[in-house]
């Protein structure tokens, strides 16, 4: 008898992670723009694409004996890979210390803390996000990694991350049937873009790689660094993994217009995510209008929009 049901039940949480759909842009898409396809990464457990890093990092850790069974993880974070981290390590039976801020949104500090992440907040000037913030927030999970059996995962260093987004590489262009010109995607650690381009630049040379930045502190463009409201983006340096010859166009979108774009996606698209988000696709948008109607391009949604309810982006009156 057919039971109904399309795919066996999983053994963990984990095998959840991935496969996320890709959908085709509509209404936001002016005329004449190249077709524009999202990948739903609020699909994933905790609702971010994070949770293909997280766990890459400690499987990573776990299979070369840098991390043991009992031993703590640390990691700084603005909240989503913290989300990601505490959902691997409570699957596994890890303790977790996350350092963050209430610079980022309430709800992604609540989320780490509902999966059982023991969390240190450390103060941001007037509530943004800056580079003193995130040296700061470093310096903290550093002092904490010196603690006896701790592995601190150290994102913006941690090569493990890049494999966790090899898949994502390898489903967009299963995904478009191999027709694809173009892919981007904003820059936090600078991990999802390099496992992505290095899929689809295997794939075909020819793929063009554009990365995002805050235009307030558009440091990879050649400016000066400043603060934004794009969480998980524009740390203000160069993070470790970025190499100028990773992307061949780099695109500055600004908080507002970000915000604007994740509010017009929920609206018109009824997809719901959040500002990094919104800052892609206005970027896919501009690359769209140069390239023109023949052209595929895929970015990401990075996360669900559900992590962003108390921000200014979805923050009713």
């Amino acid at each position: 008898m057919d039971s109904g049901f399309a795919a066996k039940a999983s053994a963990s949480v984990l095998e959840a992670i991935g496969n996320t759909a890709l959908v085709e842009l509509r209404r936001v898409v002016p005329a004449g723009c190249a077709r524009i396809f999202v990948k739903v990464e609020g699909q994933n457990p905790t609702g971010s694409m994070k949770d293909r890093m997280a766990q890459a990092m400690i499987a990573g850790a776990e299979q070369d004996g840098r991390l043991q069974p009992g031993d703590s993880i640390v990691e700084y974070t603005g909240g989503s890979t913290g989300a990601s981290l505490a959902l691997v390590a409570a699957a596994k039976g890890y303790r977790l210390r996350i350092v963050s801020s209430r610079a980022f949104s309430e709800e992604k500090l609540t989320q780490m803390a509902a999966f059982g992440a023991e969390l240190t907040l450390i103060e941001s000037a007037n509530g943004l996000i800056t580079k003193q913030l995130i040296t700061d927030m470093i310096a903290a999970a550093k002092r904490i990694a010196a603690e006896p059996n701790t592995y601190w995962t150290d994102q913006l260093n941690n090569r493990d991350s890049i494999a966790g987004y090899h898949r994502m590489g390898e489903e967009i262009w299963r995904q478009t049937e191999g027709k694809v010109d173009a892919f981007i995607q904003s820059i936090g650690t600078t991990a999802s873009l390099r496992g992505v381009a290095d899929v689809l630049r295997q794939n075909n040379p020819k793929v063009r790689i554009v990365a995002v930045e805050p235009a307030e502190s558009a440091v990879l463009s050649g400016g000066a660094p400043g603060a934004h409201r794009i969480e998980g983006i524009g740390i203000g340096y160069a993070p470790p993994m970025w190499e100028p010859g990773l992307a061949d166009e780099i695109i500055p979108i600004s908080t507002a217009e970000a915000e604007a774009m994740a509010r017009r996606l929920a609206r018109e698209e009824g997809l719901f995510a959040g500002t990094s988000s919104g800052a892609n696709v206005l970027a896919a948008i501009r690359l769209g209008e140069r390239l023109g109607l023949e052209a595929r391009i895929a970015t990401l949604l990075v996360d669900s929009g559900l992590k962003y309810l108390s921000t200014p982006v979805y923050r009713r009156g």
